[in-house]
């Protein structure tokens, strides 16, 4: 049997190959004395999209090392060292600290290794480790979820913040949307799109925003994390109960305006209490306004701003609510209370919106 060649230090151990061109065993893999392959420390970190010297800062800091690992030898890692690898990540993702995930990794019987994730091969930004498709950052220790000094541009300042938002916050600056939209879903599903919105999902957000502002970089993040937002809330929507009102809520942020994700929010939150509504999005112009609420002849109209240029009160006047006998509602911060006509009332935060508007078509 003829070898390849001896390899560069840090690369895998040479493959064998029998004397037809066969492969002997899969790369960076050995079988074990149990007939198990291990793979090299080098395999492993490209399977879980880690730098090798995590997986050796675990081992030595936490002991999620080789099971079988003996002095003099190279570390190598069987299925059940790989499954708990596995769920170390997923602990660090759910927002955990190191420390805490390899605890729970320990404790916890590990489900067999999955396929391994596809690795973004993408370069470093500010000194940020590779980053998964679906997984964490590297190892959890290159991304700082504080709560006190200025991070500048590589972590998120998330004051007071649970686990769930820490979570949230690792899978949006890893890219990893999948991630973002089933932590987002679990959480709507267990304690309600208001609850999941005012304690994990907005306070991501501000400290998202606030990174970009500090580093001037970041756009991505903040694009993919409002996109998977809007695809978790509208999942609710889709999924949602019969509605009880006969006459809907038309929703529509006001013309000009873009940012909506709010408004969104609130369409899951009212869907999910079995309140009908119409949700437009930001490109409907002011003629297409005025013919969804003439059409739809609604119980209520929430109309979203967020910046004062696009909050007139004439939009108020440009479209028939009052002729439907609908109640006017208006939400957002562009809105100046002082400026609102006597029939519309101006909605505060989402949890008091949703109150307010279930009341008044509900009755």
């Amino acid at each position: 049997m003829t070898t390849r060649p001896e390899p560069a230090p840090g690369e895998d151990t040479p493959v064998p190959i029998d004397e037809s061109g066969r492969l002997g065993t899969s790369e960076g893999a050995e079988p074990g004395g149990d007939d198990e392959p291990r793979l090299s420390v080098a395999a492993v970190a490209r399977r879980l999209g880690v730098a090798p010297a995590t997986l050796r800062t675990w081992d030595r800091r936490y002991g999620l090392g080789p099971s079988d690992h003996t002095s003099g030898r190279h570390r190598r890692y069987g299925p059940a060292d790989i499954a708990r690898l596995e769920q170390m990540q997923r602990a660090l993702l759910r927002g955990a600290s190191p420390m805490e995930a390899a605890r729970y990794a320990r404790t916890v019987a590990a489900p067999p290794p999955q396929r391994s994730p596809e690795v973004a091969e993408q370069p470093e930004e500010n000194g940020d480790g590779p980053v998964l498709l679906s997984g964490v950052l590297d190892g959890g220790d290159d991304i700082k979820l504080v709560s006190g000094s200025n991070t500048g541009g590589r972590g998120l300042k998330l004051t007071g913040a649970g686990p769930e938002a820490r979570g949230l916050g690792r899978a949006a600056l890893a890219l990893d949307s999948w991630s973002v939209q089933r932590l987002l879903i679990e959480a709507m599903d267990s304690d309600g799109v208001v609850a999941a919105w005012q304690g994990m999902l907005q306070p991501v957000l501000r400290a998202v925003s606030e990174r970009r502002q500090r580093s001037g970089s970041g756009v991505e993040v903040l694009q993919l994390l409002v996109d998977c937002a809007s695809t978790a809330l509208r999942s609710v929507i889709a999924n949602a109960p019969a509605p009880l009102n006969p006459r809907p809520v038309v929703l529509a942020p006001v013309p000009g305006e873009a940012q909506e994700l709010e408004l969104v929010a609130l369409a899951a939150a009212l869907a999910a209490n079995r309140v009908g509504h119409r949700l437009f999005g930001a490109a409907l112009p002011r003629e297409g306004l005025a013919a969804a609420v003439r059409r739809s002849a609604p119980a209520a109209v929430v109309l979203w701003a967020d910046q004062p240029h696009y909050a007139a009160p004439r939009v108020l006047e440009d479209i028939p609510i009052t002729r439907q006998r609908a109640r006017a509602f208006v939400a957002g911060a562009g809105w100046s209370p002082e400026a609102l006509p006597a029939h519309a009332e101006l909605l505060g935060s989402l949890e008091t919106a949703v109150a307010r508007v279930s009341e008044t078509v509900l009755g």
